[in-house]
């Protein structure tokens, strides 16, 4: 609970804890820009060796990490292949085509996973005027459809078909060690599929802001001009970079709690009438539900919820996200279930 309110919107409403505050304040810092920050040398290889990859990069923010990877792996003019309801796609303001001149090729997947064999189809259709397709972008957990995950052998299926259509491969892993616990597997079992892979530090993980890059060193270096040209050179920005190391020193272990309290909203919320929980691979932090048994909108619950002190996020016409985290509790979540039933009663059918 955040200032009084049962707040499940996101999990970037994650605040640095106590020990976070005190590393940056004391954090040793240096001219980032000349490549002489301390603390973030050492995040960056942290980060580096948590997803198995030769180098990282610390940057602003996990859109800035996307967008630079993609200008890395492509020209412009080329097209890319993104799931239609793919965080980048919707929203990360267009820099795809704005910015980096790429041109979305867009497949639908269900519940936001692509089928390889619908990525073979639409590039099959594809030629003559169409650009040149050389970057395959997925995301896991998906985030539009409350965390649902690539599992390992989805994503070696894909591995295979970038390898075969000569296609660069891109994770936007924005909460890849989510994935990780969910999937019972480690960090780098996820990351080794693709080329690059983006996590951030400022969701689940409680750092205040960023997000990391990772790939081979080659990409790194690239990555880090380009970093630059978008406006993202830093300078002493160890001091935020000291809470992305507690980040992964400290708070990976924990997201099994949030785990556990979407785990018992998901249970009880499924047995109230009504209501659906939509299914994922396997329950991370993130669930989404769907309250047209209830005769109701989006934005009808959610004025509803209010009335409970509770915040959602909306996914109209009909559906709901919940996003447990650090600060909701397990007392939280029985309140949440609680006011939810309470809203349901007299409208169930």
């Amino acid at each position: 609970m955040l200032n009084g309110v049962i707040d499940l919107r996101s999990d970037t409403l994650t605040q640095p804890t106590e020990e976070m505050r005190e590393a940056m304040a004391r954090a040793r810092v240096g001219d980032d820009g000349y490549g002489e920050d301390p603390t973030v040398q050492l995040l960056e290889a942290m980060a580096a060796e948590k997803v198995g990859k030769e180098a990282a990069l610390f940057l602003p923010s996990g859109t800035m990490a996307n967008l630079v990877a993609a200008m890395v792996h492509t020209r412009q003019g080329d097209g890319v292949i993104l799931e239609a309801e793919s965080h980048t796609y919707h929203y990360e303001l267009g820099g795809l085509s704005a910015v980096a001149g790429l041109t979305p090729l867009l497949v639908r997947g269900t519940r936001g996973v692509m089928a390889p064999e619908a990525v073979e189809e639409a590039l099959s259709t594809k030629g003559g005027l169409f650009p040149p397709v050389t970057l395959l972008c997925l995301e896991s957990p998906h985030n539009r459809s409350g965390g649902n995950l690539l599992r390992i052998q989805e994503l070696a299926a894909f591995r295979q078909l970038a390898d075969q259509r000569r296609l660069a491969l891109h994770l936007d892993g924005a909460r890849v060690f989510n994935a990780a616990l969910a999937l019972r597997v480690e960090p780098t079992a996820i990351a080794s599929f693709a080329a690059s892979i983006m996590f951030c530090l400022s969701k689940a993980l409680s750092a205040p802001v960023g997000s990391m890059l990772a790939g081979s060193l080659e990409f790194i270096q690239l990555a880090r001009r380009l970093r630059h040209m978008l406006g993202g050179g830093m300078r002493q920005v160890g001091v935020v970079a000291a809470a992305g190391l507690v980040a992964l020193e400290k708070m990976v272990d924990r997201l099994a709690e949030d785990h556990a309290n979407a785990q018992l909203l998901e249970a009880e919320l499924i047995k109230t009438r009504g209501v659906s929980v939509e299914p994922v691979a396997a329950r991370t932090n993130m669930l989404n539900i769907d309250v047209s048994g209830l005769g109701l909108t989006t934005a009808q619950f959610m004025e509803a919820l209010t009335r409970y002190n509770i915040k959602a996020n909306g996914r109209p016409p009909t559906r709901v996200r919940f996003v447990t985290h650090r600060h909701i509790t397990r007392q939280d979540v029985a309140a949440v279930i609680k006011a939810v039933r309470q809203i349901a009663a007299p409208l169930a059918t």
